[in-house]
């Protein structure tokens, strides 16, 4: 098992919406950017959402993400794992990130995606029952996982579940 940890933020105190994985994989975290292993389908939804479905740069993805009002983090702050599934995580190692903290200076975030099953999971059992109220009364919802790894939806499949970030 090897300790790691995420990233900060990406995104600026004037997103309304906040999309939240678990924790980034290896090769996101040998580049040092959210959702970086050539198979993920994260930033090809973005493109093709908010950028006429052309490619796009990494810097100019998290440009087009702030003019979105999008921010996007993980639940984990840290954690042990070896690989990078969510399943090989050790749950005795995990630590959480300061969600109340986020809440405080994000003022205007009115909802929050869970890329994925696990992201929704972790923060269910760690961050939500800790909430006050007016955080708990925002519009929580998980979408299916851009990640390789989730093989049973189709990209398209999952492009569509995705398109609520535009409504």
């Amino acid at each position: 098992m090897t300790e790691q940890a995420g990233f900060r933020l990406l995104g600026d105190n004037k997103a309304q919406i906040l999309i939240l994985g678990s924790m980034p994989s290896v090769v996101s975290l040998e580049k040092q950017q959210y959702y970086a292993h050539p198979r993920n389908a994260f930033w090809r939804i973005m493109a093709a959402l908010f950028n006429d479905d052309k490619p796009i740069a990494y810097q100019d993805g998290e440009q087009l993400l702030q003019a979105q009002g999008i921010a996007v983090w993980d639940v984990l702050k840290s954690c042990a794992r070896h690989g990078s599934l969510d399943s090989a995580i050790d749950k005795d190692s995990i630590i959480i990130n300061d969600f109340l903290c986020l809440f405080a200076t994000f003022s205007q975030l009115n909802s929050i995606f869970f890329n994925g099953g696990m992201a929704e999971r972790l923060y269910k059992k760690y961050v939500y029952p800790l909430l006050p109220a007016e955080y708990k009364a925002l519009n929580y919802a998980r979408l299916p996982s851009t990640s390789p790894a989730y093989a049973a939806m189709s990209y398209q499949d999952k492009l569509a579940a995705w398109a609520v970030l535009k409504e």
